[in-house]
């Protein structure tokens, strides 16, 4: 690929660990509606694809068949729980920061680009990344979600580069289909919430396997 301008990373299971955070308040949503919950590292399967479907997939496990009207009840029971403390048991991944400064020092731009609700993905990065991402973008209204690939070329606009010149970073199948839809180069990160198959199955150019792999294939 071209000299790497700009980067695009995923949040959830990139450059955050929020599958302890998701789980807890996932379960705390279903414990209220009298639903069963689940392990941790169940909650691997679910996220990714934005929170109705988080709710859909949250639903199918606890009890098979839902209506719309459940997905409404668990994801207002769900919001308001996360909205209370979206950054309780948040954390960067090993290395992520440093490498963050490291590419402001290098004038190489950084953004976000997440299927978590935008308000929620602005407030995390801002605690958890003071100053370190140029442009923050979560779910939004009337802009598809990834795999769509508008998102991410709309954000290459926002950052001055081309899609030549950016470099699409990920923990997914999910975010490797969005950076080959938006022609992309594509790192699969292998710290993340699903596993190199994956990664490899969805078109990853390259995998990583820890911050400092990451940093010599961006700068």
């Amino acid at each position: 690929m071209a000299k790497v301008k700009a980067v695009i990373f995923d949040m959830d299971g990139t450059v955050a660990n929020t599958l302890t955070s998701i789980a807890g308040f996932g379960n705390a949503a279903l414990e209220a509606h009298r639903l069963k919950t689940f392990p941790v590292d169940r909650y691997r399967t679910f996220v990714g694809n934005g929170a109705d479907i988080l709710m859909r997939r949250m639903l199918t496990a606890a009890k098979g068949t839902y209506t719309e009207e459940d997905v409404k009840a668990l994801r207002k029971t769900y919001d308001a729980l996360y909205e209370s403390d979206p950054t309780k048991d948040v954390t960067p991944y090993p290395g992520i920061v440093e490498l963050l400064q490291k590419m402001r020092e290098n004038n190489v731009k950084a953004a976000v680009l997440s299927n978590k609700p935008d308000n929620m993905t602005c407030y995390i990065a801002e605690k958890l990344f003071t100053g370190l991402f140029d442009v923050v973008h979560g779910q939004r209204e009337g802009v598809p979600k990834k795999p769509d690939p508008s998102a991410a070329l709309l954000l290459c606009e926002e950052l001055g580069v081309t899609p030549a010149e950016c470099l699409y970073v990920g923990d997914s199948g999910v975010d490797m289909q969005t950076g080959q839809n938006a022609g992309l180069f594509t790192a699969g990160v292998t710290w993340g919430f699903r596993d190199e198959k994956e990664l490899e199955e969805n078109g990853a150019d390259t995998l990583v396997h820890n911050a400092e792999e990451l940093e010599n294939l961006i700068l």
